[in-house]
């Protein structure tokens, strides 16, 4: 069974990058070998502190710009933000360099995005995982209601547990990721519910909105040293929704079943078996946001002329999120759980079965 459709799969190995500060300072733009259509146009992009090979959300928008240089023929540009101090910078040396359309990545560009929009309402953006109260002309969000695939993946780990207990903590706590630790929260409580279990939930407290998190989206020490703790605490299945500090959790549990354990990770915003293969032997599965296809698709839109500031919003329905694949525990979870959540997915889509986090898409 799948979860997922083919266009959400991660194609080979992105391109090599350099750390900028600066493709953006007088560099010329680099063009497509394609005979693309669009060869005038520039389309640039900021990472957040992550970096482009956090195998997880900067690496996947990344990989939309790539590939709407190879399929449109666009010029791009990239700016690899190491700290929130780069921000600004990052963004005024993407203007500065003719960028028709400048795409941010995350929540924590939300303020510097909007400055640089307001300072230049020629210029076009857009931004992955933010939304603003008042719509801004120039600024398009790209938003996804994470918590209807992070459902699925609850009900999952819930069902993949043989300790009864699972585990989920977050980099910092913004809507962004706890979107995700709601929706995971949510689909173990569902299993429950339904199977007349008490599988518990480590990490997150959804109706107190309080639980576990590292303090930022770089420090894999501290990611690791979390996972030790829930491993320690009984948790046989870990989702972290951190970034880069995620590579510490999968080290922990790639140990932990080394020595004997048998835990398993969620990964999150790709396909954790293709793009972060160094745990690919303890992946349950991956809530995947399509940030490839919806960047592309924007920097296609704009470059046809017709860029909006109308958010948006992937889900469950338009394959913006999904869950992935079992991989290597397809056999082990089951057709009958399988079903179960295919089922549930259903029930999401048609709008029967709704599932709420105070962080989704308003």
């Amino acid at each position: 069974m799948r979860f997922v459709s083919r266009k959400t799969g991660v194609a080979a190995a992105m391109l090599g990058i350099s750390a900028l500060a600066l493709s953006a300072c007088g560099a010329a733009p680099e063009e497509s070998s394609s005979d693309g259509q669009f060869k005038d146009f520039v389309g640039c992009i900021v990472s957040d502190s992550g970096g482009f090979d956090d195998q997880s959300f900067n690496e996947s928008s990344h990989r939309g710009l790539m590939n709407a240089k190879e399929d449109l023929g666009i010029q791009v540009k990239t700016a690899e933000s190491k700290s929130n101090a780069d921000f600004t910078t990052n963004l005024n040396g993407m203007v500065t360099a003719g960028c028709d359309l400048t795409v941010t990545i995350g929540f924590l560009l939300g303020d510097a995005t909007a400055e640089a929009a307001a300072a230049n309402p020629d210029k076009n953006f857009a931004i992955v995982d933010f939304q603003y109260e008042k719509s801004i002309e120039n600024v398009k969000p790209i938003i996804y209601d994470t918590a209807q695939a992070a459902y699925l993946a609850g009900y999952a780990a819930a069902a993949a547990s043989k300790t009864g207990t699972v585990a989920t903590f977050g980099g910092i706590q913004i809507p962004t990721v706890t979107i995700f630790m709601d929706g995971f929260a949510d689909g173990v409580d569902k299993f429950n519910e339904d199977k007349g279990k008490d599988v518990k939930l480590l990490g997150w407290n959804k109706d107190k909105q309080n639980g576990t998190f590292s303090g930022d989206f770089e420090k894999q020490d501290k990611g690791k040293q979390i996972t030790k703790n829930f491993i320690a605490s009984g948790a046989d299945v870990i989702m972290p929704v951190a970034g880069p500090v995620g590579k510490g959790a999968g080290a922990a549990v790639v140990e932990a079943n080394k020595s004997g354990k048998e835990a398993k990770l969620v990964w999150v915003d790709s396909d954790g078996f293709l793009t972060a293969p160094d745990y690919k032997d303890v992946m349950l599965t991956s809530v995947i946001k399509t940030m490839d296809t919806a960047v592309e698709d924007v920097l296609r839109t704009d470059a046809e002329g017709n860029f909006d500031s109308t958010p948006y919003v992937g889900t469950l329905e338009n394959e913006g999120v999904a869950l992935a694949p079992f991989h290597n525990f397809d056999e082990e979870i089951g057709e009958e759980t399988k079903s179960e959540i295919e089922a549930l997915k259903q029930q999401i889509v048609s709008g029967e079965l709704k599932i709420d986090s105070a962080s989704s898409p308003k």
